[in-house]
């Protein structure tokens, strides 16, 4: 483990840029985060979370594939991808390392998505534990620690120090970059931070919540559950939820012609949406109720039990805080994993 005095934070900024990228959390003209690319002079901002969660770092919001050429008959297919940069993702929250598991186990199962490999290889990822969580957090739900979260570099930040721990190689690359930097030392005050974070956790509303109830095995006990006609009933099917989650993964591709040729483009969709994997037959879910219900049981019952268990949701509580009529995925595990039938 190595440490440093937060005074020469920029500086360790400055080193890591120098070969990489550097994104971090910086503060917005409206008092949010979002993670943008590192300058002099940028400040880490002291948020909880972003918005947006860094999801799109590997899986962006929208992206070109490929294009194509036409002449006559002939159709020339142009790669328009270029070689994807190094690059550093700093300051990332346990529920959102957490969910880049969660993607892989999406985008590099075979058939392997070549885009999203390519950014994943590329990217390195360090964490930083949360001194300060909010009363929407509910990550122990999911066995996710945010007093010591994963990640090539696991960081502590105290009001005077920040302390760094390497967990992969990529992790010991970097850091051995900051040796000039940082110096060794011992756990004493990373324990003692650990321990503070744990009895905050302990005090938040949703400490109790618990995901017991779900799981593989459970579509034929939930999936006609009285309560879905009452929980999707207020649902504005606006998307709010999937956008902001870092753990959704669903997308559209679409082809727009340029006049001169046609560009094959992705983009996030969500099972929200009326029209979401509408084709020439129509769709399959033709009610609010069963694209709400969809969306849940895949989190809490289809994603699980495809993945050994593994739950598509971080508690990262960003659904809790932006759905604006506050139905989430919280109020459907209670309802729905209670004793109510």
């Amino acid at each position: 483990m190595r440490k440093c005095s937060l005074d020469k934070i920029n500086s360790v900024f400055s080193e890591i840029s120098k070969e990489a990228k550097l994104y971090l959390p910086i503060n917005q003209n409206d008092g949010s985060a979002a993670y943008k690319e590192w300058e002099e002079g940028a400040s880490w901002s002291e948020a909880l979370n972003t918005v947006r969660s860094p999801k799109d770092f590997f899986f962006p919001q929208m992206e070109n594939l490929m294009e194509f050429k036409t002449e006559g008959k002939n159709i020339e297919v142009i790669d328009t991808r270029s070689e994807t940069e190094d690059f550093v993702i700093f300051g990332v929250r346990g529920c959102d390392v957490k969910s880049f598991e969660i993607l892989d186990r999406v985008f590099l199962t075979e058939p392997v998505d070549s885009y999203y490999a390519s950014r994943r290889e590329k990217g390195i990822i360090v964490s930083t534990a949360c001194t300060k969580p909010a009363e929407t957090c509910f990550c122990k739900t999911f066995d996710i620690s945010p007093e010591e979260p994963e990640g090539d570099i696991t960081t502590w930040k105290t009001e005077t120090e920040i302390f760094f721990k390497a967990n992969t190689p990529k992790g010991e690359a970097l850091l051995e970059k900051l040796s000039g930097i940082t110096e060794e030392c011992d756990e004493t005050k990373v324990n003692e931070q650990k321990e503070k974070i744990s009895a905050i956790m302990n005090k938040l509303p949703l400490k109790d919540l618990r995901a017991d109830a779900f799981g593989g095995g459970k579509t034929d006990e939930f999936f006609n559950h009285s309560a879905w006609e009452e929980l999707s009933g207020s649902c504005l099917g606006c998307g709010t939820c999937t956008f902001v989650c870092p753990t959704c993964q669903c997308y559209d591709i679409k082809d727009f012609n340029t006049g001169s040729g046609v560009i094959r483009f992705r983009c996030w969709d969500s099972c929200m949406y009326s029209d979401f994997t509408k084709m020439a037959h129509g769709n399959n879910r033709l009610t609010q109720k069963e694209r709400f219900r969809q969306r849940f049981m895949h989190k809490l019952v289809y994603y699980p039990e495809n993945n050994d268990g593994l739950f598509s949701c971080v508690g990262c509580g960003r659904c809790l805080s932006k759905c604006p009529i506050s139905m989430n995925i919280v109020k459907v595990m209670k309802k729905i994993g209670g004793k109510e039938a």
